[in-house]
């Protein structure tokens, strides 16, 4: 009982709902391997570490023993999936599905066992459903039933379109359960509508039904919004040691928590003595430095991690400039330029609006002295050193 209990423990660690509970305790009672099924849609391949929270807990379980079948949705990427969206997601080509699915077969063997990884791809199934087998799905479901996902609702209440082959999608995910035999389906919370519609479809088709783990969506670096490289605020797992461990350093030692629940791999009991010695007064900082270089070393190596960490102390505590730092060239018309459109054009920042905010923030150094005056202004024939917040450096000449 003790080791069901140890398991049950690191399954929902970090999860956000576990449905049904006790049917997955009479699961691993059983003592064979699960059947663990995640899904994927090939439509971002570049990932990012909000995109492997769910690939984190597929390995978990891999340590546990069970099976991992990495599901691509090669078929249903396809058709556009309005997860949380307020429109259709726009449907991928074939080229487009085939080539992001080699990326990420390519990226997610960085975390999970090959040797118990099975990747499925959805159109072997689906193709053979044609269109009798479509129909006789898509009669297992009310339009009512439909409309009682969150976005579709939404949508309809706001007389927003709603495509009829979208309410195929949660069908087709579902039947993708079914051509699995899954015993546990992972996936965002987000998706917990279909989800469920696969165990209802696994009833229909007489088998047992399939656990349900959703996982939590992970906060970029600004804490606030979901991890999205639109917003800027994402770790790709695919960017330099450096620049991983530098934005990892970066996440506020409250958020740091989620990250290392989420993220990693370092035992409960571990993670629990280091809440412990935080509370007692360690320094959060050298919790975080552990988890930066865990998660470097997993996309890189050691070695790249140990590196990081050293460039990282040259760079931001002991006030050394980045030796790869960007040299870029301003035209400057007479009178001067604004140091914020300075910023700007130099590529530091998105916008004036940014850099004000940045230097009212006291983020802003030319030469190394802080920038306290919104107003300044820098004449052609200067060549300074930029640096806005912890990151981002360059050195630029101005031309007139």
């Amino acid at each position: 009982m003790s080791q069901l209990n140890d398991s049950l423990a690191v399954i929902k660690r970090g999860c956000d709902e576990l449905l049904i509970e006790q049917e997955l305790i009479e699961k691993l009672k059983a003592g064979r391997p699960l059947r663990v099924k995640a899904g994927f849609d090939p439509t971002a391949p570049d990932l990012h570490l909000g995109h492997t929270v769910l690939i984190n807990k597929l390995r978990q379980l891999q340590d546990l023993g069970h099976h991992v079948l990495f599901l691509i949705g090669d078929f249903t990427g396809m058709i556009g999936d309005p997860t949380g969206k307020s429109a259709t997601r726009p449907p991928l080509t074939r080229e487009q599905v085939q080539e992001n699915a080699k990326s990420y077969q390519d990226q997610v063997f960085k975390i999970l066992k090959p040797e118990q990884t099975e990747v499925v791809f959805n159109s072997t199934w689906i193709n053979e459903l044609g269109a009798a087998g479509m129909l006789k799905l898509a009669a297992s479901h009310t339009v009512a039933r439909m409309l009682e996902r969150d976005d579709f609702s939404k949508r309809y209440k706001g007389n927003q379109p709603i495509a009829i082959h979208e309410f195929l999608y949660p069908l087709l995910q579902g039947y993708d359960s079914v051509a699995l035999k899954a015993d546990l389906e992972l996936g965002g919370t987000d998706q917990k509508f279909n989800l469920l519609m696969g165990r209802e479809l696994q009833k229909q088709a007489g088998q047992p039904q399939q656990c349900i783990l959703t996982m939590p969506l992970l906060e970029g670096l600004d804490g606030v919004n979901k991890m999205s490289k639109s917003l800027g605020n994402y770790v790709g797992i695919a960017e330099a040691p450096q620049e991983i461990f530098g934005k990892i350093m970066s996440v506020s030692d409250e958020l740091m928590w989620k990250y290392i629940e989420l993220l990693s791999f370092e035992s409960l009991d571990t993670v629990r003595q280091w809440k412990t010695d935080v509370d007692a007064g360690a320094n959060p900082r050298n919790i975080k430095v552990r988890f930066a270089q865990e998660i470097v070393e997993r996309f890189h190596s050691r070695q790249a991690a140990e590196q990081a960490l050293a460039d990282f102390e040259a760079r931001f505590q002991r006030g050394a400039l980045p030796e790869d730092m960007p040299e870029v060239s301003v035209r400057v018309q007479e009178g001067g330029v604004p140091v914020a459109l300075l910023l700007k054009q130099a590529g530091l920042v998105a916008s004036t609006s940014e850099a004000i905010r940045m230097i009212e923030q006291g983020g802003v150094r030319l030469d190394g002295e802080k920038v306290a005056d919104k107003g300044l202004k820098l004449e052609a024939g200067a060549i300074v050193v930029a640096q806005v917040g912890k990151r981002k450096f360059s050195r630029i000449t101005l031309l007139s």
